[in-house]
């Protein structure tokens, strides 16, 4: 019997209520792959000529976290940005989510914020990724791709931190 969004969720909810978070985060890691090589999941999620933009699949009242489904234009990169307090496990069910993690590099309490590249690697169909609270990332789709995002709450309404080019900066290099 094929995995589905029913029992993915039922299987995050009970992994977040269980925790450590890092814990629920690599148990929600997996089972999200399983999912994304479900493709009758992937075909109820996502259709070919879906517009860029976000689909609300899921919303767990007793935990707080969301299930999207995103569809990302050709040529799209993102700006560094953290979750917050919050989470969010990406996976990718169509094309490739090119993500890059940082590290500040200077004190907090500085206005200005300066980043250095840590890590940079291609999530694929079926690969996943989470990410915990405080961690700075940008995504980049050089195609179009289908993501499945799984947050710990409604992201738009947490104070998070996003990159301002006209005031912050990345160091490149190691």
């Amino acid at each position: 019997m094929a995995y589905e969004l029913p029992r993915f969720c039922a299987d995050a909810r009970a992994a977040l209520k269980q925790g450590p978070l890092r814990a629920a985060l690599d148990k929600i890691e997996a089972d999200l792959s399983t999912l994304l090589k479900n493709e009758a999941f992937v075909h109820s999620a996502f259709k070919d000529g879906d517009p860029a933009g976000k689909t609300e699949l899921y919303h767990d009242p007793e935990t707080d976290f969301y299930v999207y489904a995103h569809v990302q234009a050709a040529g799209k990169t993102g700006a560094p940005h953290s979750h917050g307090a919050s989470w969010a496990v990406y996976g990718n069910a169509a094309g490739c989510t090119e993500m890059t993690e940082y590290k500040r590099v200077n004190p907090e309490g500085e206005d200005e914020v300066v980043l250095k590249k840590s890590d940079f690697y291609k999530l694929n169909p079926a690969d996943t990724r989470g990410y915990g609270p405080g961690v700075i990332h940008s995504t980049g789709h050089p195609l179009k791709a289908w993501v499945v995002r799984v947050t710990g709450t409604d992201l738009d309404q947490l104070p998070r931190y996003h990159f301002k080019r006209s005031r912050d900066k990345v160091l490149e290099g190691a």
